[in-house]
């Protein structure tokens, strides 16, 4: 199948989810395509109602062979980062990819013939995760292959609740979102000046369960015990199982000796700097980048009060909460 094609494809399945009832958010995660883009492809739709106006239209005259022969490279080259080719750093951009294929093929092209370029070949702009350069793949590999399974399955004899957990802090400074605007007249959207954060604490399930909490200042052993306990006083009758990081305060000899006295409570450890292992992550990713975007809370308990109803929003809602357990890395292991 042509990419046109396929980029077809993904056009009617992202329409048919929106008009099923999803969010337009939900789908630009799902299928990787920038909200403006489903938004341009809705609009499509809204002419005729029909998903027959998402079709590619044929072009006049017959394609050049050096289009084909670029999108071919393109879609090897943006596989390595741009530094292998000589630029300063790994992302690549519309005008660096511009660069690259004057180089390459003694060819110039405008930015509009390259964005058409790249979404034929069914790319898109998307923000890079960050992955520690000190990680150890060896390590990842081998806790994936081998202590993962004995988790699991400990977990399964003992019927237990497995949880994944992590802290995070949340800033009085919000991220800000996209809005649509007019051409040239870029958007102004006021923020408070303050400065100041609340620190989170949080475990979910596979399944769609979140215990979280909050607090001012950071979270040191006495803390991370805390949680524990509410996590055993959230299931009184169940074994909890727990895969956290190494962080110093989960690791403490305090902690430590808090876990082995609880005979309900089984505490495991990821590899050191492998924060893509903890679906965690991708919750506290989620809060701030969508629940908590553009926020206008303007003091410490404001944000709190905020964060806490967010939260306990998401805690309600298993779908969105499995949902975003399965983008993560570890999901597939887990079956």
């Amino acid at each position: 199948m042509s990419n046109r094609h396929s980029n077809h494809d993904l056009k009617i399945r992202a329409v048919k989810a929106v008009l099923s009832g999803q969010s337009i958010d939900s789908v630009s995660k799902a299928l990787k395509f920038d909200r403006s883009t489903i938004h341009r492809w809705l609009q499509q739709y809204d002419k005729s109602k029909s998903l027959e106006n998402l079709k590619p239209k044929k072009r006049s005259g017959r394609p050049k062979k050096s289009s084909y022969k670029i999108q071919k490279s393109l879609l090897k080259d943006l596989l390595l980062p741009a530094s292998h080719f000589g630029f300063e750093t790994d992302f690549w951009t519309c005008r660096r990819l511009i660069q690259h294929v004057d180089k390459k093929f003694k060819i110039r092209i405008s930015q509009p013939t390259m964005w058409r370029l790249l979404r034929e070949a069914a790319m898109t702009y998307q923000k890079p995760e960050k992955r520690y350069k000190e990680a150890d793949p060896v390590a990842q590999a081998e806790w994936i292959e081998k202590e993962l399974p004995k988790i699991k399955k400990l977990a399964r004899k003992l019927n237990a609740i497995l949880y994944f957990e992590d802290e995070a802090s949340v800033q009085l400074a919000p991220v800000l979102g996209k809005t649509w605007a007019p051409r040239g007249q870029t958007p102004i959207q006021k923020v408070t000046g303050n400065r100041g954060s609340i620190a989170a604490i949080s475990a979910v399930s596979s399944d769609g369960r979140l215990i979280f909490n909050l607090r001012r200042g950071i979270f040191k052993s006495q803390e991370i015990i805390n949680f524990l306990a509410q996590m055993l006083k959230h299931h009184p009758r169940r074994h909890v199982v727990v895969i956290m990081d190494q962080a110093k305060p989960h690791v403490s000899k305090m902690t430590k000796a808090f876990v082995a006295s609880q005979k309900r409570l089984h505490v495991f450890y990821l590899p050191s700097r492998s924060p893509e292992l903890n679906p965690d992550e991708k919750i506290w990713n989620h809060l701030k980048n969508q629940e908590l975007k553009s926020h206008q809370a303007t003091n410490l308990t404001d944000l709190e009060k905020l964060t806490r109803n967010k939260l306990h929003k998401m805690s309600k809602n298993p779908a969105l909460l499995r949902g975003i357990f399965l983008r993560s890395d570890i999901a597939k292991y887990m079956n």
